[in-house]
């Protein structure tokens, strides 16, 4: 953790005065949690070691250190993804980088558990899941200057004009995200909606400690089901990369 200090409530734990359930704008929302046989046989074989409970992170005394095996000094840095849905691109970059620790952020179940199946193909030993918010993550779990990498492939659009204040990226997460990742840290991102890609494109030019904008496609990330789809619905695909100044 940053400090030693209890942190405040995780979302959808948060509660109004009179103890009812505090209404939030959140980046996400919960989708179902039936698992299918192979995903369940996935949980089973990897989610102890490779998935943090929800609940952990409210020890004060939480430690990714414990949960990776080894402490900062002994890994080449931190890698965060936000929203790594079943895994396709997970498994094949963690495996590519296994002097580094990636922690993955999913609040999916089943995507969870179909991602620990292609981390164990890929042979990748190095990638813990988490399914707490990211931001509140970000903020309460993670330190400034931690992060070396942090992908954000095709996060949710919200392409509906009401609901753009949902979007993942903006100017107070786009703050955040430049404390916590290191002089020279990159963040890379993806979406297939020209919308948000220019909203990015806005949002992360106006952060003064980030530099960087539209690229082309990252020759490393995997076609993820989530790129085709949009591929054969005539989007374009917009790749981002901004660094930490």
């Amino acid at each position: 953790m940053n400090d030693e200090r209890t942190p405040p409530a995780r979302p959808h734990l948060k509660l109004t005065e009179d103890g009812r359930r505090m209404r939030e704008v959140l980046s996400y929302s919960r989708r179902g949690s039936r698992f299918t046989p192979l995903q369940a046989e996935a949980w089973a074989a990897h989610s102890e070691a490779w998935v943090i409970p929800d609940e952990a992170v409210d020890d004060p005394s939480f430690s990714l250190d414990a949960w990776f095996g080894r402490t900062a000094q002994e890994r080449d840095g931190l890698i965060v993804e936000i929203g790594p849905g079943v895994g396709e691109a997970t498994g094949p970059l963690a495996a590519a980088r296994p002097t580094y620790d990636v922690l993955a952020f999913e609040v999916w179940r089943p995507g969870v558990a179909s991602a620990l199946a292609r981390v164990a193909e890929a042979g990748a030993t190095n990638v813990r899941f988490c399914g707490v918010d990211a931001a509140w993550s970000l903020e309460h779990l993670l330190g400034p200057g931690s992060i070396a990498e942090l992908w954000t492939f095709f996060p949710d659009p919200w392409h509906k004009t009401r609901h753009h204040k949902r979007r993942l990226v903006n100017a107070r997460f786009a703050a955040l995200v430049a404390d916590r990742l290191r002089p020279g840290g990159v963040w890379r991102l993806a979406t297939d909606w020209a919308d948000y890609a220019e909203q990015m494109v806005e949002v992360l030019d106006a952060e003064p400690a980030l530099e960087g904008g539209v690229v082309e496609r990252w020759a490393e990330r995997p076609v993820t089901k989530f790129e085709r789809k949009g591929v054969e619905k005539g989007r374009q695909i917009t790749d981002l990369c901004y660094r930490r100044t």
